[in-house]
């Protein structure tokens, strides 16, 4: 664990035309972003759970702001997504496209932050938050000290002492707020008692059962499967515990009106057909914004498509910063005060790499109605492995694969893929259905298929030289 304070009143009264007192600061907007760790979607209320009351804090904070219906992060795995908020830009072009920092000089969000006078911490998930080996953190403590991420109270002094050293020094702050959950080993698992066998975890306020929780419908209805979601649905219910405490400190601190909240997730449940994919559920996410003064309370935005990449223009904007040259995402600050924006009406997402550096290389483009997914990969021999193959779900999946043909298919076909998925999101947000040869669709596929084959062309997607040479030519004469 590590507390410093960078700049001398000095430097600040210099910057921000502030005194030194500890209980003056300057009338700028504070950033608290709260970052949860695999959390699908529709496991918040707000964005519709079938469980009653799960996060209620959340929905609170949904009720105070502005929710995103068609927030997407751009790549569902934690560095790279996370790399993508700190640039703004996509993978391939920040150089983090796996479990690794960028080594390209480019602007990331802390420097530029702290060069108008901002004090910047980050609790949890330090390696995955920070861009570039040395990103200058004002404050810095990571989950060992949090119970593992999972301890509220730890929360609750931190962010305490974070808000105490920017008050002293009479800087506005920027604070990225990771919680470990619902991350992997879920609450009360066999995988979090031998992953931290001497470590007491602290437990949710409520904990589920098989019996309330409700299973995907991308995954079956099986036994083995329903005990594990409880154990996921568990920890969420602990993450939706630590946002009532982050914002309880915050309200206590006579800062919430002066303070521009955010919480989204860095991509969907560590589940098959989740996360490490380009599935509705592996990047859709739920991103709330609560801005008093500006974001109207209780509004809902159901038409624009946002993404990680958009992150970093829209808190420059807010803070007052002029976004960089080279940035690929837009800043979104005038449809958080009810306005529309034009370019928003679909999304571009990708994958790379899992944590164990096994590549499996996708694009894919999400409309309202439809998404088209091309897996550069899916060579019918190369098998797809994922961290979300872990715990009961997938060993529960290839067990019923044997006496269920229909688990078989559903299991053969996350091995394995094929080069081109679609479907009909509107009617099928699960991707159950993959509609690529479908007689009805061959004009949405051509449509899709072209966006995206434009689109990797335009921005010099280096997965571009992939794509197989006679559909290339197709292509590009159907874009003439």
């Amino acid at each position: 664990m590590m507390h410093m304070v960078s700049l001398s009143c000095l430097l600040l009264a210099l910057l921000a035309g502030a005194g030194c007192s500890a209980d003056k600061r300057p009338d700028r907007l504070n950033f608290l972003i709260i970052v949860a760790d695999d959390l699908n979607w529709n496991s918040v209320g707000a964005f519709g759970s079938p469980i009653n009351d799960i996060t209620p804090n959340i929905d609170q904070l949904a009720a105070e702001g502005m929710r995103f219906n068609r927030a997407h992060v751009t790549v569902a795995v934690c560095q790279p997504s996370r790399g993508a908020l700190a640039t703004g830009r996509y993978p391939y072009r920040s150089g983090i496209t796996g479990f690794f920092h960028t080594e390209k000089p480019i602007p990331t969000l802390v420097p530029l932050l702290k060069d108008i006078g901002y004090f910047c911490g980050i609790l949890s998930k330090v390696e995955h938050s920070s861009p570039t080996k040395d990103t200058p953190w004002d404050f810095l403590v990571d989950m060992q000290s949090l119970g593992m991420g999972r301890d509220k109270d730890r929360y609750r002094e931190e962010m305490e002492a974070f808000i105490a050293q920017s008050r002293a020094s009479s800087q506005p702050f920027y604070l990225m707020l990771n919680s470990n959950d619902p991350h992997r080993p879920f609450s009360g698992s066999d995988q979090e008692k031998e992953m931290w066998p001497e470590t007491r975890i602290v437990p949710p306020s409520n904990a589920y059962s098989p019996a309330d929780v409700p299973v995907p419908e991308f995954l079956p209805d099986l036994p083995e499967i329903r005990q594990e979601l409880a154990e996921y649905y568990s920890s969420v219910k602990r993450l939706d515990d630590l946002v009532g405490v982050v914002l309880d400190v915050l309200d206590n601190a006579g800062l919430a009106d002066h303070t521009m909240v955010m919480f989204l997730s860095d991509n969907g449940m560590a589940f098959p057909f989740a996360k490490t994919n380009c599935y509705l559920n592996s990047t859709k996410t739920p991103w709330i914004v609560r801005w008093p003064g500006y974001v109207q309370p209780a509004s809902l935005d159901n038409e624009h498509f946002i993404s990680g990449i958009d992150f970093f223009p829209t808190i420059l904007e807010a803070a007052g910063v002029p976004v960089p040259a080279g940035t690929d995402g837009t800043s979104f600050v005038s449809v958080l005060n009810g306005k529309k924006q034009s370019g928003r009406t679909a999304v571009f997402t990708q994958f790379y790499e899992t944590s164990a550096r096994e590549e499996f290389p996708m694009r894919c483009i999400q409309t309202e109605n439809y998404g088209y997914i091309y897996n550069f990969w899916a060579n019918g021999e190369q098998v797809f492995r994922n961290e979300s193959q872990t715990g009961r779900t997938w060993r529960a999946m290839q067990r019923a694969a044997a006496l269920h043909p229909d688990v078989l298919r559903r299991t053969t076909f996350f091995s394995h893929r094929t080069p081109e998925e679609f479907y009909d999101l509107e009617r099928d947000p699960d991707a159950l259905h993959n509609l690529i040869d479908h007689p009805d669709y061959q004009d949405e596929v051509a449509t899709m298929r072209a966006a995206l084959f434009r689109w990797m062309e335009q921005h010099g997607d280096p997965a571009y030289s992939a794509w197989p040479q006679n559909m290339k030519s197709t292509l590009a004469r159907d874009s003439i």
